[in-house]
């Protein structure tokens, strides 16, 4: 017996397919949803995480600054304290210069020679006075140039032909004279005595050097 289907088959299975589409893109959107959605809260959670880090450094960053404001302070108050302590040493160390000065004055003045005044600015020291003669004051230059230790570099400013009465028959020609000289610190001395005595020091001889190498 032969069957013949007389329903529209073909309507139904162009129905059941259409239906199946939309199933499966449905489903598809649905699952393109749910991944959308994991991504972004994932990107979300990423964003908060390093918007704490963020919040975090900037947190340190201002302690820190804080911090170095203070070191910056310190280091102020330090540099203030060692120059104060500079000062005071300074001065401690400077307080017996006049009377190194007048002892050195009177240690390298030469016979004939006489200051009449003198002036200290600094570490510059003016001398004027009177001298029997020019070769006295050569004299004087020389002693503060080779023998002296607190008078350096003296200078010769002016020198000029003067008389002196010393009685109304008495009359006798002189060198009136400038000089300028440089008072030496005694922090210098101490370092120059140091060099000084370092040089000075024995270097170990060929014959003790051999023996200690033979040693």
């Amino acid at each position: 017996m032969i069957l013949i289907n007389l329903l529209p088959h073909r309507e139904a299975a162009r129905k059941r397919r259409k239906e199946t589409f939309f199933v499966t893109l449905g489903a598809a959107a649905l699952l393109g949803g749910l991944i959308c959605g994991a991504v972004y809260v994932w990107y979300q959670a990423q964003i908060s995480s390093q918007q704490s880090k963020n919040v975090f450094l900037q947190n340190e960053i201002k302690k820190l600054e804080i911090q170095i404001k203070d070191v910056a302070t310190l280091q102020g108050e330090i540099a203030a304290l060692r120059a104060r302590q500079q000062a005071v040493e300074d001065l401690q160390a400077d307080r017996n210069m006049p009377v190194h000065l007048l002892n050195e004055l009177v240690k390298q003045l030469p016979d004939g020679v006489y200051v009449n005044s003198m002036k200290q600015e600094g570490a510059t020291v003016s001398l004027l006075g009177v001298a029997q003669s020019n070769e006295r004051v050569s004299e004087l230059l020389r002693n503060l140039a080779n023998n002296s230790t607190w008078l350096v570099k003296p200078e010769l400013i002016e020198i000029t032909a003067a008389s002196i009465t010393l009685s109304p028959r008495d009359q006798r020609r002189v060198s009136n004279f400038s000089i300028k000289t440089q008072l030496r610190k005694p922090v210098d001395i101490t370092k120059a005595a140091a060099s000084a005595a370092s040089a000075a020091a024995p270097a170990p001889s060929a014959s003790a050097a051999s023996a200690a190498k033979k040693i």
